[in-house]
């Protein structure tokens, strides 16, 4: 006839290493991950806490929102920032982006 019988292989020899191999690019790109995206933001959330905590009346700051003031009153959770002289803005602690050097904001 024209097709031959198939026969089974024999089974092929068991993997040494038991399938470690194949876990071992997706645990390297965790590794990776760790050490390009969530370290370095844990990092940053840890800085950003301390400032937030450290705000006293008369720093100068910078909010998220790009407006830059003295401080004036400190909350629990809301924070008083004169931008000009008799303007003053309540804004949240969380809001505040960066503390900047005394004496930087010389109009106030």
């Amino acid at each position: 006839m024209f097709i031959s019988p198939a026969y089974a292989q024999a089974a092929g020899a068991a993997d040494p290493t038991g399938g470690l191999m194949g876990l071992l690019p997706i645990l390297l790109m965790f590794v990776v991950l760790w050490f390009l995206m969530i370290r370095p933001q844990m990092k940053r959330a840890k800085e950003h806490k301390a400032l937030i905590e450290a705000l006293t009346k008369g720093d100068e700051v910078v909010t998220q929102g790009g407006m830059a003031g003295r401080i004036t009153k400190v909350g629990d959770s809301f924070i008083s920032v004169e931008l000009a002289p008799n303007v003053e803005v309540a804004v949240q602690r969380q809001a505040i982006a960066t503390v900047l050097p005394k004496g930087t904001l010389k109009a106030l």
